[in-house]
């Protein structure tokens, strides 16, 4: 992992959301906010439909570089943007997709940078993950 370069890709990925995906996601995590499984209240509320629970996408795309790293442990730092929603169509589901490349390499830590979007519109923005690069 010393021989990284910048704008190399290092991992990639798609991922299929749908609906049961979010209620196992909410009893997971306890969020339980009806707008992740109910048509009625997404729409109630002016959103475009059933949306993906937030810290789910942030999660898939994190694991994303996982197998690449070896080690999860590597994470020193993980942060984005939430800037668009997922919705999660009740029928088809939702794809997300992951490209995870170097951004930066300095002192034995690199910047990965997470483009994660769905129908090709990027839903989180400045999706950084910073790791360890020696052992």
């Amino acid at each position: 992992m010393s021989d990284l370069t910048v704008g190399t890709i290092v991992a990639e990925r798609s991922v299929e959301l749908t609906r049961e995906s979010l209620v196992r996601y909410a009893g997971a995590s306890g969020d339980f906010n009806p707008i992740h499984y109910r048509d009625d209240v997404a729409a109630r509320v002016g959103l475009p439909g059933v949306l993906a629970h937030g810290m789910l996408t942030m999660g898939l795309a994190v694991e994303t570089i996982v197998d690449w790293l070896g080690d999860s442990g590597r994470i020193i730092e993980y942060g984005v943007r939430f800037t668009r929603p997922v919705v999660v169509d009740a029928e088809i589901g939702a794809t997300l997709t992951v490209v995870s490349k170097v951004g930066a390499v300095e002192d034995g830590v690199a910047r990965i940078d997470l483009t994660v979007s769905h129908d090709g519109t990027v839903v989180l923005g400045k999706a950084q993950v910073r790791v360890r690069t020696a052992e």
